[in-house]
């Protein structure tokens, strides 16, 4: 069977005693995993979770989030994990969209709740809200659960993961079991995991990639998850040298952040990391090379992937790094098949730009209730269109130079600008609206929308900015703002956002 419910009561019956995770000073041994998982299913049956249901899970990077999962399994149903640096109507929509029947919410997120309207049953883990069942408590307190009946197969829906669209609106992305089996056990090849290894989970445990690839990889080969509840620089490093974290991965800024905020990186016994792997944008070699001498290794890996392909897609490896600085690689990974194409079709030579296309074995179903944005992310042949754009070297490497969808990567998050623009174009004093990103040589990019007053109205920046904070999420509110007379267009009306990006056009 290719799902964890079989993974995780495997390894407890052939490494019971072994460590799988490890948080807030805490440990669980895999037996121990697979008795709260049962644990928590019998609290979830006891709510009305049935097969088939969808169950968020709204948290940071707590030991609850991995008991309700794995109990969420076990009983045939969904987990929607949800961001947790949203706001209330972004919570609100996505629970809508999929139809969640019970959220699971950190203690400190749960009065978001009161904003929310809809039928979904909350609960807390963590810290406790009055008024609010404690999944915690109620799972201390439970059964476990015996009833195989109910274990997932092979075709079951494992996950609804949400990813911003173009339209503004966040795209449910469908994962059966056996996808992100598939995509765990090609993560695990990619970087030769092994029992002896300690990942540190940093990033958002909600991310594809530090849930499909690197939480549930580690488990599946019998090795110890150690969760920080939330990165911050120092306690970052801390907690590296303090559980001799063996692998980590984040996005750049994870590993640049500590170089500033932190007087002595090398105050910190890092000696145990065998690999550090970066996502969600590419380094220069400036970069690299300040990296490699800040930490005293030569050991960082660049992938590439996204949520609609498991994540899974390509890899530039430590000994390209400098060599290939800002590439993303020229191969994919196991399990992945990448071409870059022309608008024809047709395969990019040396030079040329084209969209990078996947398939891989951990490919999404499609978008939840949304057909035809399913059917456009491919072509007749099951190739996915990533809306990547790349630049192809005379060695096979690839660098991104656009991308089709709109899409600012800042700290490894995704925006998508048009989510933006939707919500600054009804202020009362703008008149039109181009939201871009700007390099950052921390961040990757940063946020820049590019504003048209409308006449006797000037920007105020604070004011602007207090304006979105309710609206969308921190990561997402423009860092820069500029203003113009107008903004470039064709004559049809559409923007021109590539002359907006040229060098020298702030």
């Amino acid at each position: 069977m290719m799902d964890f419910i079989s993974v995780l009561d495997q390894q407890a019956q052939t490494r019971g005693s072994a460590i799988a995770l490890r948080a807030t000073g805490h440990e669980w041994s895999y037996a121990d995993l697979a008795h709260e998982s049962r644990r928590a299913a019998t609290v979830l049956q006891g709510l009305g979770v049935r097969p088939g249901d969808r169950v968020a899970l709204f948290c940071y990077n707590t030991p609850g989030f991995v008991f309700a999962l794995f109990g969420i399994w076990r009983l045939g149903a969904t987990v929607v994990p949800v961001n947790h640096k949203l706001r209330a109507p972004e919570v609100a929509y996505i629970l809508h969209h999929a139809r969640v029947t019970l959220c699971i919410a950190d203690g400190v997120l749960a009065p978001m709740s009161r904003e929310i309207k809809g039928d979904t049953q909350w609960l807390t883990t963590g810290s406790e809200q009055v008024g609010m069942p404690h999944f915690d408590a109620l799972q201390a307190k439970a059964r476990p659960y015996a009833d195989k009946s109910t274990a997932p197969h092979d075709a079951t829906l494992a996950e609804v993961l949400y990813t911003s669209g173009t339209t503004g609106r966040p795209k449910g992305c469908l994962h059966t079991h056996a996808g992100i089996y598939r995509t765990a056990l090609c993560s695990v090849a990619a970087v030769s995991l092994t029992p002896s290894d300690r990942t540190l989970i940093a990033m958002p445990i909600w991310h594809s990639s530090p849930l499909n690839n690197w939480l549930l990889g580690t488990l599946m080969v019998g090795a110890t998850a150690v969760l920080l509840r939330e990165y911050a620089p120092k306690a970052f490093l801390e907690i590296m040298a303090a559980e001799r974290i063996t692998f980590t991965f984040g996005a750049p800024i994870a590993f640049l952040a500590p170089l500033t905020a932190v007087p002595d990186v090398s105050a910190y016994d890092l000696s145990a990391m065998r690999l550090w792997t970066y996502g969600g944008g590419p380094l220069g070699e400036e970069m690299a090379r300040k990296l490699a001498a800040s930490y005293k290794s030569d050991r960082f890996m660049q992938v590439y992937g996204m949520t609609e392909s498991g994540p899974q897609g390509m890899v530039l490896y430590p000994d390209e790094a400098l060599a290939k600085a800002g590439s993303i690689g020229r191969c994919g990974t196991l399990g992945v098949e990448m071409e870059l194409r022309r608008e024809d079709g047709s395969r990019c030579s040396a030079g040329e730009i084209g969209e990078i296309h996947l398939r891989t074995v951990g490919m999404m179903q499609g978008y939840l209730d949304d057909p035809e944005a399913t059917q456009a992310a491919f072509d007749v042949n099951g190739w996915y269109r990533s809306g990547d754009m790349a630049r192809i070297d005379e060695d096979g490497y690839l660098y991104i130079v656009d991308r089709l969808k709109d899409m600012i990567i800042t700290g490894g998050e995704n925006v998508y600008s048009k989510e933006v623009e939707d919500v600054l174009s009804v202020h009362p004093d703008v008149q039109d609206v181009a939201v871009i990103g700007r390099p950052h040589p921390e961040w990757g990019e940063t946020v820049c929308a590019v504003l048209v007053m409308k006449p006797g109205r000037a920007l105020d920046e604070a004011a602007m900015t207090a304006y979105l904070e309710p609206k969308l999420a921190r990561y997402k509110i423009p860092r820069a703002f500029e203003v113009r007379g107008t903004l470039p267009r064709t004559a049809s009306g559409k923007l021109q956002k590539h002359l907006l990006r040229q060098p020298g056009a702030e």
